[in-house]
């Protein structure tokens, strides 16, 4: 079983600005709200190979999620998958719309095992949600 979901919205600042925001780990918890650290090995841009250290809150409960990014390009685009804590995968893309504007799309899979597959029908509208209330945080604090 898989649960999937996404959240886009328009940004009204330059492509970069918004890639230099999203493609950096170490401000995921500036804007998603679960998020209580994240540090990524190397620091700086995603890119294939760089690993993830995250720490977050959820449903009560505190988790840790190892990751690494699996691509980056073309363009303003990466995908993540992670190597333990919760079985999830996802792309972050950032689409210009011309020199002052900008469209961002979160994308993430979930892979609920054992007692998590009976909540996934809950878990799929919290996490849907809560993608796109992150995501207007994103937007609003560029």
């Amino acid at each position: 079983m898989t649960i999937s979901f996404s959240a886009e919205a328009e940004a009204p600042v330059p492509a970069e600005r918004a890639w230099a925001v999203l493609a950096d780990y170490s401000r995921d918890a500036e804007w998603r709200h679960q998020v209580v650290s994240m540090v990524s090995t190397p620091p700086g841009p995603a890119e294939p190979g760089q690993t993830t250290a995250e720490v977050m809150r959820f449903a009560g409960r505190t988790l840790h999620n190892d990751g690494e990014v699996v691509t980056s390009g073309p363009g303003l685009r990466f995908t993540w998958r992670t190597t333990s804590g919760v079985d999830a995968e996802g792309a972050r893309e950032v689409v210009p719309l011309g020199a002052d504007r900008c469209r961002v799309v979160l994308r993430t899979r979930v892979h609920p095992t054992g007692a998590e597959r009976y909540y996934a029908p809950l878990a799929r509208f919290v996490l849907r949600h809560g993608l796109r209330k992150d995501l207007r945080r994103f937007v609003q604090q560029l």
